[in-house]
């Protein structure tokens, strides 16, 4: 499947490239981006694997990720998607895609992730009737945003033996 071009009013949506990895490098590289994940920067080795993951994912799946640009002048800002992560964890959500996203520092408390997930959900839901994410339970500003844009705590999960939340959104549209 093709990946759509996504727009909003300060925003657009594109498929990843395997140009934009400086980009996405710098991303993972900047700490306002991995505090709240990894708490450390992820190698430039691991960001192209990443990325190609991410261009693969379309044809295997139908769904994937975006990078999000401004409109006016085309900033690299950050990312939002759908996966099938296949996680293998406790509770295991296999086969439910889940939804990430990630923005570098200067482009958090803007309002950007907000409506880009709208963007993207706008697209998903006719498609997709249930979707998950997990969140790191210290990660407040996530939470929040994922609680706006419809997601509900519904476990207490285990990832990489650490605590994490899951969550679920149900579409907001008919999917039949």
């Amino acid at each position: 499947m093709t990946t759509p071009i996504l727009s909003t009013p300060r925003l657009t949506l594109v498929p990843h490239d395997a140009r934009d990895l400086d980009e996405m490098a710098a991303m993972h590289a900047d700490p306002g981006f991995y505090a709240s994940l990894s708490g450390k920067p992820t190698p430039r080795e691991e960001v192209w694997h990443r990325l190609l993951r991410y261009i693969g994912h379309w044809r295997v799946a139908g769904y994937g990720h975006w990078i999000v640009r401004e409109t006016i002048g085309g900033e690299y800002l950050g990312e939002v998607g759908l996966m099938d992560s296949r996680r293998g964890m406790i509770p295991d959500f296999e086969g439910v895609p889940e939804a990430g996203w990630g923005f570098r520092g200067m482009a958090q408390g803007r309002g950007f992730a907000q409506e880009a997930l709208a963007a993207l959900f706008d697209w998903a839901d006719p498609r997709l009737p249930r979707t998950v994410c997990i969140i790191d339970h210290d990660n407040m500003p996530s939470r929040r945003l994922a609680e706006r844009i419809g997601y509900r705590t519904f476990a207490d999960g285990q990832y990489r033996d650490k605590p994490i939340l899951v969550l679920d959104r149900v579409s907001n549209r008919d999917t039949r």
